[in-house]
């Protein structure tokens, strides 16, 4: 395992974190039940994680029954001395008191006395830095509780776009953020760079799966990657910037975890075989004459569709054969939020779009409808299926 300093935290984490949404039933009602085979698991992962030297692990409110199974693992079925591990929770609340309510709520669930990082959870617009940020609102809040002790520093995840993020960097409130940002998705690199100059911990939000579901990776992204796998690879390319702090592994098996220990040695710069498939992974975008086109420059107020983000599945598609990955992500739009903003690209929305703001050369209206057609899978009507045609597989 390599450590490295988690920003003006100054505390030395592991460059895994063991994220905690993803053990056994574990999003199931309700949060506080917890069952024998949820917590099992979740001993299981927690004694490798800690064999396999990290030393720092990630939870939710919103992730059911997470922390209550953390909690439990922890302090009652291991055991773990407080302070051999730092633990990161996070939650959203509107007001200065239901924040201080809920990270009370959370201690006690956690069954610990302080929280060495809190992450106001999704912080995504313009909306929720001022809500969030405001004079006597939640952040405030915990930032009082950072003088307590209570938590030792208070930070943000986001999902949200680009200038969102930086914005929310530039309050100074703020000593780690946590955000999407892989080889795959590399929008974000100048809000890595600007929390550098910041000196803030950076915390990447599942590589592994919302970077490209590269454990199930097409032949086309591991035929360039012959000396290691995709999750390795991707890895060392997120750590070879030296901004980067730590990766969010959900892992849920021992081979997980052995598949990690691939990761290391990291380099920064990249070393020739990795640099080697990086120049072969960006060639690719070649493979699509309108990969180039992202959509950046378009005015948001012609659409609802979140175009960016459409092309950016496209492209990853059509230059990658991510196409199971831009369909899993795309289902997401199926109710429009602030987590992944946007609506599908149906006929409707196509035919609402002003279209004179694109540049000529690019058929978006084309593009999209394409992309839709590819990507929209409707759901299935359990009551329209015909029993009788159901071929069960052994």
């Amino acid at each position: 395992m390599e450590y490295r300093r988690f920003g003006k935290t100054n505390k030395h984490i592991s460059t895994i974190t063991l994220g905690g949404m993803r053990f056994k039933q574990v999003w199931e009602e309700p949060r506080h039940e917890i069952p024998r085979a949820t917590q099992d698991h979740c001993n299981q992962i927690v004694d490798l994680a800690i064999k396999n030297g990290i030393n720092h692990f990630e939870t939710a409110y919103g992730y059911m029954k997470s922390e209550t199974v953390f909690g439990r693992t922890l302090n009652d079925e291991l055991n773990i001395d407080r302070s051999s591990y730092y633990l990161m929770s996070k939650g959203n609340s509107a007001t200065a008191n239901e924040m201080r309510k809920l990270v009370d709520t959370q201690l006690k669930t956690l069954k610990t006395d302080y929280l060495d990082f809190y992450g106001w959870h999704g912080i995504n617009t313009d909306e929720i830095i001022s809500s969030a940020c405001k004079t006597g609102g939640p952040v405030e809040a915990l930032l009082k509780m950072k003088e307590e002790g209570i938590i030792k520093h208070v930070g943000f995840s986001t999902h949200a776009p680009l200038e969102v993020i930086e914005k929310a960097i530039s309050t100074d409130l703020f000593e780690f953020v946590n955000l999407h940002y892989y080889y795959f998705y590399q929008r974000n690199e100048a809000a890595v760079a600007l929390a550098k100059e910041k000196d803030m911990g950076v915390f990447i939000i599942s590589p592994n799966d919302k970077g490209g579901q590269l454990y199930k990776a097409p032949e086309k992204i591991r035929e360039t990657i012959p000396h290691s796998t995709p999750i390795q690879w991707n890895a060392r390319f997120c750590l070879s910037n030296p901004a980067v702090h730590t990766l969010s592994f959900g892992m849920t098996d021992i081979e997980h975890f052995t598949e990690m220990k691939g990761i290391f040695p990291s380099h920064t710069p990249l070393n020739k075989p990795d640099k080697e498939s990086k120049i072969k992974l960006d060639e690719m975008v070649n493979d699509d004459p309108y990969a180039f086109y992202d959509g950046y420059d378009s005015d948001p107020s012609i659409t609802e569709m979140n175009i960016p983000l459409l092309l950016h599945w496209r492209k990853l598609w059509k230059c990658y054969n991510l196409l199971d990955f831009a369909r899993y992500r795309y289902k997401e739009l199926k109710t429009p939020n602030h987590w992944v903003p946007g609506v599908f690209a149906t006929p409707e929305a196509i035919n609402k779009m002003n279209f004179s703001s694109i540049p000529k050369n690019i058929p978006l209206k084309d593009m999209l409808t394409e992309l839709h057609e590819a990507f929209y899978q409707a759901p299935v009507d359990i009551n329209k299926i015909d029993p009788t045609k159901i071929t069960l597989r052994k």
